[in-house]
């Protein structure tokens, strides 16, 4: 008598189970950690996987945004709509906090994206975290694509690709000395598609930007950006009125919009499918500012 063959999992559920797998091995050998929440489509599968994880007991760590001041107001509302809903708890570090008694200056260009460092480095240390779980996938930017799931930050938050260790099959190293800690990245093996499938087949909600709908833009240096406190227009630019959503969000002053039609999951899958730009490399203003612009952030202590 033959033993019955172990199920086949699709694709969807290998990410899923790898997901999963690596939350419950982080929650076991770390004493505090957080998952950065921003309400964008990444951190959001990270608290849905994070709560099949451990149901039905609570998700047993708390969120941390670290809130430019510059997000969408659509976003925030729906963050605090999710964090609610599932009883969760959610530390925001407000950028503007920073400003205001001078550990941070405003950058003359007006975008806050590079000061979430300080806010976000500060916050680890003052609530003793040790394991801080982001959005990140491989397929966004190439310092992401050299990135461990468990990344290992010196006592500083900063990250050096000559200290990461070796990962083989799913064996994860968490070892680390006293005032360091690591990121970790669940979804590190998901590409975009990847993510919206998810969405479509979990029912995930989303903010209402990710969707097709009418915004006033403008055009700069080949993207549509959106006015706001952080600014807008200048010389010769203009608000245009278009159909357009966001394929990331983030910081208004550096987070494109794309000119689109698909007013649902269905539709952005296939758009997504056939677009041969990442998203990040489509809509965010930050990533050109060099050559290595995110691996010279990342360096510095960034998500």
């Amino acid at each position: 008598m033959t033993a019955a063959a172990a199920p086949t999992l699709d694709a969807l559920e290998a990410l899923e189970s790898e997901s999963i797998h690596i939350f419950r091995e982080v929650a076991g050998e770390f004493d505090r950690p957080v998952i950065l929440f921003s309400g964008g489509k990444d951190s959001t599968l990270l608290v849905h996987l994070a709560v099949k994880a451990f149901a039905p007991a609570p998700v047993p760590f708390p969120l941390l945004h670290v809130d430019t001041g510059h997000n969408y107001p659509e976003v925030i509302d729906f963050r605090d709509r999710i964090v609610e809903r599932l009883g969760l708890r959610l530390e925001v570090a407000h950028v503007q906090d920073w400003i205001d008694d001078g550990r941070l200056v405003e950058r003359p260009d007006g975008t806050r994206n590079p000061l979430q460092t300080t806010p976000l480095l500060d916050t680890i240390v003052e609530h003793r975290f040790d394991a801080v779980f982001g959005g990140g996938r491989r397929d966004e930017e190439r310092a992401r694509a050299k990135e461990r799931i468990i990344s290992l930050r010196d006592a500083f938050g900063r990250w050096d690709p000559r200290s990461q260790r070796p990962e083989l099959w799913n064996l994860y190293n968490g070892r680390h000395a006293p005032g360091e800690h690591v990121r970790v990245f669940p979804i590190s093996n998901w590409t975009e598609l990847d993510v919206w499938r998810y969405i479509q087949r979990e029912g995930i909600e989303l903010p209402s930007i990710y969707f097709a709908h009418q915004r006033e833009v403008f055009r700069r240096d080949g993207m549509w950006l959106a006015e706001g406190p952080w600014g807008g227009p200048r010389g010769a630019e203009t608000l245009e009125l278009r159909d357009v959503r966001y394929r990331t969000v983030g910081d208004g002053s550096c987070t494109g919009a794309v000119e689109s039609t698909a007013a649902t999951v269905e539709e952005i899958i296939a758009e997504v499918t056939a677009s041969r730009l990442t998203e990040r490399g489509a809509t965010r203003a930050d990533d050109r500012l060099s050559e290595a612009a995110m691996e010279d952030r990342k360096r510095e202590g960034y998500f």
